[in-house]
């Protein structure tokens, strides 16, 4: 292990010392239109990328820019695409956020993301307009280290695997019911799906469903997702959530994983026979493939939420080539849904890699990274005339008609309420039993501060509309990663809750996860202008507000510019009247 530091610690110090010319431009052109598929054997509508689900993976190297052209073929609405986990450092119009980095992509309408990916690591993409993640608009990117460097563990192969949540029922149809003041919630997902495919029990489709005719349990496009592996071999297997609600459990039958990295950091590596994968989140983990049998489950289980009526998501480990079948072995199960110990214990696994070989580990420094702004956030459960909202600190977020990066660059009059959200909630606010009167304001939620803040940033949950009930949200940060300082049960104490902070080696990440009744704290430096998004990753939830925008260095955007393409929608018309 020594000699393979060595190599790796020699071989990131060139890669920090190495010039741009060595980076490539790595192109590729889409076209989105509506495509029919039966990912869990129910066929159904989705977005489809290139006329398949899930979308083409994006591979490059680090410092490479990366050059996506894509055209809208959906007559229906528009579409953006997020690149979850890039920083986009210097192209924050790129970050592929409707009504915060670009107006949509319209019918008939192409638009081109270019922007560089500056650091190693397991990343995807997805749809962030409406709420079209859930309609199957993701595929994976991966970022490789150059030629001749090395990470700092070994493996002989690799295997990505997207894991997610499944509805049979169309994302419009969702939304609908979210909106509507006789609040439709979408349930809990019929499948959960491996890389695109899962197994749904046909026999259940109700026999008046025009779909019944189309859910057949023998289509291909619904067989199990099969890993190929070859005995005594040591492979990475990524891992990435696109789930629209639930946290995820991931468990391949008779074989440990060590876990190596999440959301594109090196982490000091520890073993596991299960791994929680909240949505949003990216890891790898090294497995040793010493199996004797021929073929072992992949399993994949609901955690955080009730699992009656989710059966297990299952795919295949298959050896040597042998013949793919799935075992008729117990499916494998990790935790209960409801241990959250079990996902505490876990989640205060991750540190940062001591010694990290690679120079933008964005390591934390406390001298550096003293805080220079606290902010808490309290989530909660709202209602806002006659409709269920989620709200941060009473305040639901909406999204603008004019981009809200535009509004800033361009200073558009009447385009964005700047009026700052509170940094703190209502005192005494009891976190275990909503307020008779949960009703909540709507606004932007822009949070404005300077570059080169630093800011200490306190998640607080509480209970939803219904007392001594609260879920688990995932929290994911645009533009920037942040360290997570610490987790705790109940109501933060702004005198005794910080004793308790990991200040050693936090681990660096964009995704972190708040549990029920509890509180989560991260830190994050401001250096990255723009204006970015910070929200719940269940996609439901940010349909129904549940988000704050931050924004920061608009200067130096204004300076450099925003390409006119980004434009077009909302006050951002006048623009091209005033600038053909």
């Amino acid at each position: 292990m020594g000699a393979r530091w060595a190599a790796a610690l020699l071989g990131l110090a060139m890669v920090a010392g190495m010039s741009m010319v060595s980076a490539k431009v790595v192109e590729y052109e889409w076209e989105v239109s509506y495509i029919n598929a039966a990912p869990d054997c129910y066929s159904k509508t989705i977005l489809g990328i290139n006329g398949i689900y899930p979308g083409p993976t994006i591979r490059a190297s680090q410092n490479d820019t990366v050059r996506v052209t894509m055209k809208n073929h959906v007559a229906t609405e528009g579409i953006t695409m997020h690149w979850h986990g890039i920083r986009q450092i210097g192209s924050p119009w790129a970050d592929g956020t409707a009504a915060v980095s670009q107006c949509p992509i319209v019918y008939g309408e192409s638009f081109t993301y270019e922007f560089t990916v500056d650091r190693p690591g397991t990343y995807f993409y997805h749809g962030h307009f409406g709420c079209q993640r859930a309609a199957g608009f993701y595929g994976s990117l991966i970022v490789d280290l150059p030629d001749g460097m090395y990470e700092p563990y070994h493996y002989e192969g690799e295997h990505m695997i997207i894991v997610n949540d499944w509805w049979h029922r169309g994302i419009i149809d969702q939304e609908q019911g979210l909106e509507s003041t006789t609040f439709k919630w979408v349930g809990e997902p019929q499948s959960l799906l491996l890389e695109g495919r899962g197994r749904y029990n046909c026999s259940k489709v109700p026999k008046y469903d025009p779909a019944a005719i189309s859910c057949n349990q023998t289509d291909e496009r619904c067989a199990p997702h099969v890993w190929k592996v070859e005995r005594g071999k040591t492979y990475r297997l990524r891992l990435a959530s696109v789930a629209s609600l639930s946290t995820l459990n991931f468990k391949i039958e008779g074989h440990m994983m060590q876990v190596v990295e999440a959301d594109g950091h090196n982490i000091e590596p520890f073993y596991t026979d299960n791994i929680d994968i909240y949505s949003g989140e990216t890891y790898s983990v090294l497995v040793h493939c010493n199996g004797t049998l021929d073929n072992y489950h992949l399993g994949l289980n609901v955690r955080g939420r009730t699992d009656k009526d989710v059966p297990t998501g299952l795919g295949i480990l298959n050896y040597n080539n042998a013949t793919a079948y799935q075992p008729n072995t117990p499916w494998p199960k990790g935790p209960a849904w409801d241990d959250f110990p079990a996902s505490k214990a876990q989640a205060k696994k991750y540190k940062a890699l001591r010694n990290n070989p690679d120079p933008t580990s964005h390591a934390f420094n406390k001298t550096e990274h003293a805080v220079t702004r606290t902010i808490i956030l309290l989530n909660t459960q709202n209602k806002y005339q006659g409709h269920t909202k989620w709200a941060i600190n009473n305040v639901t977020y909406a999204p603008l008609q004019t981009p809200l990066l535009a509004a800033l660059v361009y200073n558009i009059s009447g385009a964005v309420d700047l009026t700052p959200p509170p940094d703190y909630p209502t005192s005494g606010y009891n976190i275990f039993n909503p307020p008779a009167n949960p009703n909540t304001n709507v606004g932007s939620g822009v949070y404005q501060f300077n570059t080169g803040d630093v800011v200490e940033l306190i998640l607080q949950n509480a209970a939803t509309l219904t007392a001594n009930q609260s879920e688990v949200h995932p929290w994911h940060l645009h533009g920037h990663d942040f360290w997570i300082m610490g987790y705790g049960d109940g109501v933060y104490d702004p005198i005794k809750s910080p004793f308790t902070f990991e200040l050693d080696n936090p681990p660096a990440r964009n995704n972190v996860p708040l549990f029920p009744f509890g509180w989560t704290a991260i830190r994050f430096k401001l250096d990255n202008p723009g204006a970015w998004p910070f929200h719940c990753h269940v996609e439901w939830h940010f349909h129904m507000g549940m988000g704050v925008m931050f924004a920061h260095g608009i200067d130096q955007v204004r300076q450099k510019g925003i390409p006119s393409s980004t434009l077009g929608c909302g006050l951002t018309k006048t623009l091209f009247k005033l600038n053909p």
